[in-house]
């Protein structure tokens, strides 16, 4: 079936949706620029296995609230930025909102992939199977990939590149270092913010904790809506 520009804009607009996924967008006059607002945490705080009370409240409550908060304050200035604005200026304020945003929205995913019994269900089950062939494989390159993070500060994400309707897991060192052309199914933070409150630098324990607590339903979702945007711009 082919479809226009129109449809594959709809159904990605649908797959966004369904993917939960925060709306930061202020993009010809959509919304006002900083009215982003603080998402709560999708759990009871104090659900986890293994991942304290007092670390998930300070990481939602410090960190991603603080970049949804320092994005509203980069958007107030951008809304100011006129042609007569030194160009090093908008540099810097460009790259604070990349930053700024990537992190809020890798952030909402993450808290998002959390709160489960880490039983892994659905389609998503098959499509790794498929794509590692099988579970063990693509935990062990999951892992692994978590722990060359260790100790400094980045991002794992499984990823459906929609260009090459693939699953990719991503290593990044920073927040504006993503996947062009992906969406993010399952995301890992790695910042050490998210860890060491309980444990120290023994991050593979904490990576334990992350896999104990997913949320695989979650994951099946974003996938079956980002499955359905790649088979969309495909036409």
């Amino acid at each position: 079936m082919t479809m226009n520009r129109r449809e594959v804009l709809t159904t990605l607009s649908v797959g966004a949706a369904s993917l939960a996924l925060p709306d930061l967008r202020f993009q010809g006059g959509a919304s006002k620029p900083g009215s982003h607002e603080v998402k709560p945490l999708p759990f009871a705080p104090g659900k986890l296995r293994d991942i304290s009370e007092k670390l998930i409240v300070s990481h939602h409550d410090n960190n991603y609230a603080g970049a949804v908060k320092n994005l509203n304050k980069v958007e107030a200035e951008l809304a100011n930025v006129t042609k007569d604005t030194p160009p090093f200026v908008v540099a810097g304020l460009k790259e604070r909102e990349l930053t700024f945003r990537n992190s809020a929205t890798l952030h909402e995913h993450y808290f998002g992939n959390l709160g489960g019994d880490g039983k892994v269900a659905g389609a998503i089950e098959k499509a790794l199977l498929e794509a590692y062939g099988s579970m063990a494989r693509w935990e062990e390159l999951f892992r692994s990939t978590a722990m060359s993070l260790a100790g400094g500060s980045g991002w794992v994400v499984l990823s459906r590149d929609l260009y090459r309707d693939s699953l990719v897991t991503c290593w990044s060192g920073g927040h504006t270092q993503n996947h062009a052309g992906g969406l993010p199914l399952l995301v890992l933070d790695m910042y050490e913010h998210a860890y060491q409150m309980d444990y120290g630098a023994a991050a593979a324990k904490y990576v334990d904790a992350f896999f104990a607590n997913l949320n695989w339903a979650e994951v099946d979702r974003r996938s079956e809506a980002a499955r359905k945007a790649a088979a969309a711009l495909r036409g």
